[in-house]
């Protein structure tokens, strides 16, 4: 890309800040030029946070029904999947889909549920409950 071509958009993703690209200049050197975004971006973006927000739903829904543990929300709500829980806990996924099982994860130890709540960033109160969420 032409240091000339690069997207200054002002994207609101962006939420008024930078981000580094790498263009080429006049002389055909790479250099690193501020951009404030691309239209096509952002739309990628706002879809991906759509497809989250979706999968919080989905995962507060199960839990209030019952069919997961509050570990099971903790983990989307924190933007995180199965594969990044078990590289963040250091747990191996077969033992964190255990862990959703309400039966199970009520019979946790305090130590387990500290780790998981050093991951997510989350105290031991909050982890083993489902909070309070406002649907407006």
């Amino acid at each position: 890309m032409d240091i000339n071509s690069v997207p200054q958009d002002e994207s609101s993703t962006y939420a008024s800040m930078k981000k580094a690209i790498y263009a080429s200049d006049d002389e055909g050197k790479l250099t690193s030029v501020a951009s404030s975004g691309w239209d096509v971006e952002e739309i990628a973006t706002k879809m991906a946070l759509d497809d989250i927000d979706e999968s919080i739903k989905e995962a507060y829904e199960e839990v209030k029904a019952g069919k997961k543990s509050p570990l099971y929300y903790h983990m989307y709500a924190s933007r995180m999947d199965l594969l990044v829980l078990s590289q963040s806990s250091g747990f191996f996924q077969w033992s964190i889909k255990r862990h959703f099982k309400p039966e199970v994860f009520s019979k946790l130890s305090e130590k387990k549920l500290l780790e998981y709540c050093d991951v997510l960033g989350i105290t031991l109160d909050e982890i083993k409950v489902l909070p309070e969420v406002n649907d407006e």
